[in-house]
């Protein structure tokens, strides 16, 4: 080997040790270690996944006008029961209702392929599934995948929920009956993926969803690469179609994403009610990475609630954000005992926002069910660092003596972080110190003006 050839190899392997000592210091708000899992983002490469079946060699027509959900299930069915495939869309509109995944299935469109949504709710089966943090009988989803390990969903094309006509009468039923949940009016989600390992979404466009976008129930090691999430604020606003709804779930990333859409971009979900806690289909998001992304307009950029119990481990950087209503939003219920810890905002750059950090208790739809919430409520161990953001309010955190009807409900908030952080806030007048134990400050710039 000659002495440049060498020098070369030598850089090579001292770089590469370098880069493997930093990926190893990496941690997770707790300080454990984040496995290499959340750095290994490729995309998915359908010709490892076995036979293709395109639907339209099997009587499926270029017809966007014609619903042909049993044809196209019956096009997964068969690549089930050969051993598994790839059911392709093609290009084209494909007017479907539910559509449920078998074993060693997955689904790929095509560039210019768009599987749209009925528009008419008889054509989705109502099923046990989960809706709002609890286990009942709904609707299922446009695309359902459950206990499928390894499922992917990929390609350059479009799942179109068709929501327009289920928005109008949301907002028609809600007129009529102020008091309606989001569930009276009847609505499928997009995609519903539950009980599953390993499973990748990459590359497609996911919009007009009827109700949540992406619903994520107990799954581990889950990825969303590369998505476009999408549902309009006007002129007819897409009522409850979150980007993500993380459900009782361990190791996601969601990662180069554009989201924006008329209700919370990623909302952690886990169960409500008094005792929440202690139900086994409720659990805990451990583990969650969001990274690289870009936001339009939003409720929630990072939501806590409105129903969860425990999350731990949730990391939020390295995102440029537009007109979200709120950067982080802990949602706090009455109702519900919450454990909300070791979370960590960082990187951001952002503009047109309504609020930086907002903290308030969440009432609606509130229920005891007859009973005593069986645990107190906490925030803890939160972090938000190298912040540059417009907004128009910077600290709008509340802790009430009382919300009625749940007399003396409270929640306690210990061990904030805020540092390096640059801000312009309208309505800015201070921050209330005394609402955090052990809140610590450091380099913290409001209106050009430093506080700390």
């Amino acid at each position: 080997m000659t002495t440049k050839h060498f020098r070369l190899a030598l850089l090579l392997m001292v770089g590469l040790t370098l880069n493997f000592k930093s990926y190893s210091k990496e941690v997770f708000p707790d300080g454990t270690a984040i496995p290499d899992w959340f750095r290994q983002n490729k995309a998915t490469d359908i010709s490892k996944l076995g036979k293709q079946y395109r639907i339209t060699d099997f009587n499926v027509v270029h017809d966007s006008t014609v619903i042909q959900t049993k044809l196209i299930q019956s096009v997964i069915d068969k690549a089930s029961n050969e051993g598994g495939g790839v059911v392709i869309i093609p290009k084209g509109t494909f007017l479907s209702g539910s559509l449920f995944f078998k074993k060693n299935t997955h689904l790929h469109l095509e560039d210019g392929a768009k599987l749209k949504g009925s528009d008419d709710v008889s054509n989705f089966p109502l099923v046990m599934t989960r809706m709002e943090g609890q286990t009942l009988k709904y609707f299922a989803a446009l695309v359902n995948a459950d206990g499928l390990d390894g499922f992917t969903v990929s390609g350059k094309g479009t799942i179109d929920g068709n929501g327009l006509r289920y928005w109008r009468s949301f907002w028609l039923r809600r007129e009529f009956n102020p008091n309606c949940t989001n569930m009276d009016e009847m609505r499928p989600r997009l995609v519903y993926i539950s009980n599953s390992k390993n499973v990748q979404l990459s590359g497609v466009k996911l919009m007009n969803s009827p109700f949540w976008t992406t619903h994520l129930y107990k799954c581990e090691n889950i990825k969303l690469l590369d998505l476009y999430i999408y549902s309009p604020k006007e002129p007819v606003k897409a009522p409850s179609t979150d980007a993500v709804d993380i459900d009782a779930c361990k190791n996601v990333l969601i990662k180069n994403c554009y989201m924006s859409v008329n209700d919370d971009a990623v909302a952690l979900k886990g169960g409500k009610g008094p005792t929440a806690d202690k139900n086994p289909n409720n659990g805990s998001n451990q583990n969650i990475i969001i990274e690289d992304c870009t936001y339009g307009f939003c409720h929630g950029a990072l939501t806590f609630g409105s129903e969860s119990v425990h999350d731990r481990n949730i990391i939020l950087r390295r995102i440029k954000i537009s007109h979200a209503e709120r950067l982080l939003w802990l949602k706090m219920r009455p109702d519900t005992p919450q454990n909300y810890e070791y979370v960590l905002v960082e990187d951001i750059e952002g503009h047109d926002i309504g609020n930086f950090l907002y903290i308030r208790p969440w009432t609606q739809f509130f229920d005891l069910k007859g009973e005593q919430v069986s645990g107190t409520s906490n925030s803890r161990n939160i972090t938000m660092r190298n912040i540059k953001l417009d907004c128009e309010n910077f600290f709008n955190v509340g802790i009430p003596k009382e919300v009625q009807p749940a007399k003396g409900f409270g929640y306690k908030l210990s061990d904030f972080k805020f540092e390096n952080i640059e801000v312009t806030a309208k309505k800015f007048t201070d921050i209330d110190i005394s609402l955090v134990e052990n809140f610590k400050l450091k380099n913290v710039v409001v209106n050009k003006k430093k506080l700390f």
